[in-house]
Order: structure tokens, then C-alpha cells, then sequence
């Protein structure tokens, strides 16, 4: 979402301000994602997005989501 409210200032000369509010999203969390900082939620999504898909290949796409769940590896 950071590239396209980018995108959008500089395709259409749209604000950002603008651009967040229609959105939905407040200009503080687009200046913070845009410098690249990752809050530790997100970062511990990703971390948890990345064991998940690695469980699933493991046990080539048998374990659903309540045996990952429980701990499968």
C-alpha cells in the first residue's frame, strides 16, 4: 500500500495526505512503513507467515492448519 500512495503523488500529483486519508491509513504509519521500519508485530507475522508455508512443503501440503497448529515440526 506504501508503493501506491506513492505511486499516487508522483503518477497523478496526488498528497500523501490526501492519498492516506482516503485510504484510511494515518500519514504517520505511511512516513514509518515508507523508511522502511517494520513494527515487531509485522515482523513477527512475517516470521510466522515463513515457518507455516516451510511445515506445509515439509509435509508436501498433507498438514492443514490445525496440525501446524499443534506443532508438527
Amino acid at each position: 500500500m506504501v508503493a501506491f500512495i506513492a505511486a499516487q503523488r508522483e503518477d497523478h500529483g496526488i498528497p500523501h495526505a490526501t492519498a492516506c486519508r482516503v485510504l484510511g491509513v494515518s500519514q504517520s504509519w505511511f512516513y514509518k512503513w515508507r523508511a522502511g521500519v517494520v513494527p515487531p508485530r509485522a515482523a513477527r507475522r512475517e516470521r510466522l507467515k515463513a515457518e507455516i508455508s516451510r511445515l506445509f512443503r515439509q509435509h508436501e501440503g498433507t498438514y492443514g492448519a490445525p496440525r501446524i497448529t499443534r506443532g508438527s515440526a
